[in-house]
């Protein structure tokens, strides 16, 4: 039986997509911790909304990523 083989396009997605990842998990604390130090300010709320939602697409976009990444290593099941 012979070897699987790395799929290099399907892998190139994951590492983008860990990539994007990456950069929301360092913008979004700064723009929650931004809105935190200016809570007296009318645009609070929706910069705090802003930055839990990088939150979350950042975590969402690191499970993605780490799934197409084993996929192009082990291959669809």
């Amino acid at each position: 039986m012979e070897p699987r083989k790395t799929d290099k396009n399907i892998l190139g997605k994951g590492v983008q997509r860990m990539a994007i990842a990456l950069i929301f998990m360092f913008i979004s604390p700064v723009i929650i911790h931004s809105a935190f130090k200016n809570q007296d300010h009318p645009m609070y709320v929706p910069i705090l909304i802003l930055g839990l939602l990088g939150a979350g697409f950042a975590i969402f976009m690191a499970f993605r990523g780490l799934k197409t990444i084993m996929e192009s290593i082990f291959g669809k099941r």
